[in-house]
Order: structure tokens, then C-alpha cells, then sequence
């Protein structure tokens, strides 16, 4: 359901802001993404978007994990979210998200990880 958005929008629309990248510079890093029973591992580098798969993956190597049901990200992707939808902290709050293995990646650069999933829905709201 949200192949389009992550395996072709997302690094578009994170590389070409050149203030996210500036903002991201020192985040290196593979995560997986998980929307419903759809997994994609993301590599990050230098604060670019370099890659984007789809799984089924055997042995993922991932550093940290965020899975969401895909009509949890759906509502994330709102161009007015409704609450509890609104931000990745409030979605993890209230059990929407779950994010698990290192996650010294995603908070040391929680802003970064906040706009770069919140770029689909700015591309959303300025069709």
C-alpha cells in the first residue's frame, strides 16, 4: 500500500532538502520500516537517503526497527493527522509504533527521523 511512498517519494523528497540533509549530516545508519506485514530496510548516509528495499529479507541487518500498522502510517501521512498521529513519539505513546533494537540512532537525531517521514506529508499537503 505504501510501496510508492517509500521506495520511490521518500528519498526523493528527503535528498532534494538541502537543510534535512545539512540537519542529518552525521546520521549513518540502516533501519527496518515496517508498515502492516510490508518491511523495507532504509540506509541513511550522511543524512541522504542512499537506498530503499523491500523485503522479504531473510537476515535483515538493521540497526533500529519502527513497524506500524499500515493504516496507523496512513493517519500519519494526513495532511492534518489526527492526535495521536501527529508525531512519532505521540504514535508510540498511545501503541500506534514500536520501535526496538538500537535506538541510540533515532533519538540522538529525533528531529531528523521526525521530518524525514513527515516530508511525505508536506509533499501531501503542497500538491
Amino acid at each position: 500500500m505504501h510501496d510508492d511512498i517509500l521506495l520511490t517519494r521518500l528519498s526523493r523528497l528527503v535528498n532534494q532538502n538541502e537543510r534535512l540533509v545539512w540537519r542529518g549530516r552525521h546520521v549513518d545508519t540502516t533501519f527496518l520500516f515496517q508498515t502492516g506485514d510490508d518491511q523495507f530496510l532504509i540506509v541513511i548516509h550522511e543524512g541522504r537517503i542512499t537506498s530503499v528495499r523491500k523485503g522479504p529479507f531473510v537476515q535483515a541487518n538493521w540497526q533500529f526497527a519502527m513497524r506500524a500498522s499500515s493504516d496507523a502510517w496512513s493517519a500519519f501521512w494526513q495532511a492534518m493527522p489526527a492526535p495521536g498521529f501527529h508525531d512519532l513519539m505521540a504514535m508510540v505513546k498511545f501503541k500506534y509504533l514500536k520501535m526496538e533494537g538500537d535506538l541510540y540512532p533515532i533519538m540522538s537525531h529525533l528531529l531528523y527521523f521526525k521530518d524525514v517521514l513527515a516530508s511525505v506529508r508536506q509533499a501531501e499537503t503542497s500538491k
